[in-house]
Order: C-alpha cells, then sequence, then structure tokens
C-alpha cells in the first residue's frame, strides 16, 4: 500500500486545484475537502477490489499472529500487578 497522508482544503481550493489534488491522490495521499473549515468530503486512493482485504481476512491474520505469539500473556495478571504500585 502506499502512503496515506492526509491533507486538508478549502471546497474553494479543491475547486480551484483539482488537477492537483488528483495527481497527490494517485501518489497515495487522501484529501480533506473542508467547507467553511467544517469536513465535508474526503478523495481518497482508488484500490480495485481484489487488492482489498476483507474483515475476515483481517481477523485470521489477527488470530494468526495470537496463535504464534510465545509465552501466552495473562492480562488480568499483568492488571493485578499494577494495581499494586
Amino acid at each position: 500500500m502506499k502512503n496515506t497522508a492526509i491533507h486538508t482544503v478549502s471546497l474553494f481550493d479543491a475547486k480551484t486545484h483539482l488537477s492537483k489534488l488528483i495527481e497527490d491522490v494517485q501518489s497515495g495521499k487522501t484529501i480533506t475537502i473542508t467547507k467553511r473549515g467544517t469536513p465535508i468530503a474526503q478523495i481518497v486512493p482508488y484500490y480495485p477490489k481484489n487488492d482489498r482485504q476483507t474483515i475476515h481476512d483481517i481477523l485470521r491474520q489477527l488470530q494468526n499472529i495470537r496463535d504464534n505469539v510465545k509465552g501466552k500473556v495473562d492480562i488480568r495478571q499483568y492488571i493485578a500487578e499494577g494495581r499494586k504500585y
């Protein structure tokens, strides 16, 4: 995935400089458009559907990470230890 820096521009500037904003989006940036200082829209890079991950893919990856962590940790033990101090 490309750089996903977020930039903010006013609606007027977005209309005036749309070509430049599109070039920025093609390079991976996300543009937030504001109207009177309030965000109203975003221009984001397009990624073909087959490049996107589904929520199930992401959850499966997280589960794999959890399963491969050595030395399982009990969060309650850490919480109890923290309360001692």
